[in-house]
């Protein structure tokens, strides 16, 4: 039988080719190109996102030049191209000039091709000039991290093959692709078209999940956009959000300082009439005020469901009702509307609900009113509620003359 000659050097280099320095078992590998993947979606969500894009908290330099390098390493993303293009996204979202919205290049090119509609957005000149401002401009940046963008990735990929052996091609492919799947894909994509909304915001954001995990806690896209300078992206208790955790965590040792999370609602006593602080709280925080109202529609909707059945009102309306009643009119569909038509010219009760939710979203929405003037509207509105004859009605608007507004971490 022949016998391969004993070359330690040859031997040594096929060891290494199997089995890398660390010589980790294939489920070790996993588990941590899963957690060097994590520590990229934080550094997304935590340094570019919420730092970076939003200014909604500062961090220690010694945090911040961690998630660059780290950053540079794993993606070779620019931090002054990524803010820009977030920035101009939130600009002009759901609009033509959006970089990525689903609603204007289709779910199926954001979902599958993200990545190059980030890169084609990234040679836009006056995307960065007008967007791009308050990004680092340091000599690193300006020589390693912007200059040599691509060396990072390079030098990952020797890093890998080093530690790993020939599994580290694996895990550099990994690492390369999890951004443009999580954020250029997953999350330009599915959360403005799939998911559901505590929020009316003015777009189509959607939280694609309550528990935000696999993407740094970006699955509650709809709570971002309606806060979208809030640290914080969970709002509802059974919400989770981890990339809260790791910041609340860094504030404790010293290495971030929250600067904003979402406005919470507090009551006092029940004024005699809403007066100007209550007009200010109201348009302050008006995304949480109609989602309380949202909340009473459904309940009332839920009382008054078996009268539209009584009333012999075709299922199919029913269920158009049920899911579009407490939406803005211009982001119901034209088929729904008219079966929500149908539905509310059966139930007067329903009907007066949904023409005093209008009623109310104009005082934030009509420009040509003085505070003066819009703060006697508010009082016009609560005098019409609380003497509608619905007792959901009333209770609302004196829940809305004892608002306070505070914030709470």
């Amino acid at each position: 039988m022949y016998l391969l000659p004993d070359w330690p050097l040859l031997n040594a280099a096929l060891d290494w080719l199997a089995h890398g320095l660390l010589n980790l078992r294939w489920w070790q590998i996993v588990l941590v190109t899963l957690a060097m993947t994590h520590v990229t979606i934080v550094s997304v969500t935590v340094y570019l996102h919420r730092h970076q894009a939003h200014r909604a908290l500062d961090l220690h330099p010694v945090a911040s030049h961690f998630f660059r390098f780290w950053l540079w390493l794993t993606t070779g993303q620019v931090t002054r191209e990524w803010a820009a293009i977030h920035r101009k996204h939130h600009a002009r979202c759901e609009q033509a000039e959006d970089p990525h919205s689903p609603h204007v290049h289709g779910i199926r090119k954001v979902l599958f091709q993200g990545a190059e509609l980030y890169r084609a957005e990234s040679k836009n000149a006056e995307t960065l000039a007008r967007f791009g401002h308050g990004t680092p401009d340091d000599w690193v940046e300006r020589h390693v991290y912007t200059g040599h963008s691509w060396k990072g990735i390079v030098l990952m990929l020797g890093i890998d093959l080093a530690l790993f052996g020939a599994a580290g091609l694996a895990v550099w492919a990994v690492q390369m692709a999890w951004i443009p799947v999580t954020a250029a894909g997953v999350i330009n994509g599915a959360a403005h078209y799939w998911g559901y909304r505590n929020f009316e915001a003015p777009d189509a954001s959607t939280n694609i999940s309550p528990w935000g995990i696999l993407i740094g806690g970006e699955e509650l896209h709809n709570n971002h956009h309606t806060y979208p300078t809030s640290a914080k992206l969970s709002v509802k208790r059974f919400e989770f959000d981890i990339g809260w955790m790791y910041i609340w965590l860094m504030s404790f040792v010293g290495l971030a300082s929250v600067k904003k999370t979402p406005p919470r609602l507090a009551f006092g006593e029940i004024r005699a009439v809403a007066d100007e602080k209550t007009l200010e709280v109201l348009i302050a925080n008006r995304y949480e005020v109609m989602a309380g109202y949202a909340r009473r529609m459904r309940a009332v909707f839920r009382e008054e469901v078996e009268t539209l059945k009584a009333r012999k009102v075709d299922a199919n309306v029913v269920k158009a009702a049920s899911r579009w009643l407490h939406r803005d009119t211009e982001k119901v569909p034209v088929e729904a509307m008219t079966r929500l038509k149908l539905a509310l010219a059966a139930n007067p009760v329903l009907d007066k609900m949904v023409v005093m939710r209008e009623e109310l979203r104009q005082l934030w929405l009509n420009r040509s009113h003085s505070r003066e003037q819009l703060a006697a509207d508010l009082q016009a509105w609560c005098k019409r509620a609380e003497e509608s004859g619905i007792a959901t009605l009333r209770e609302f608007s004196m829940q809305l003359r004892a608002v306070r507004l505070q914030t709470a971490a």
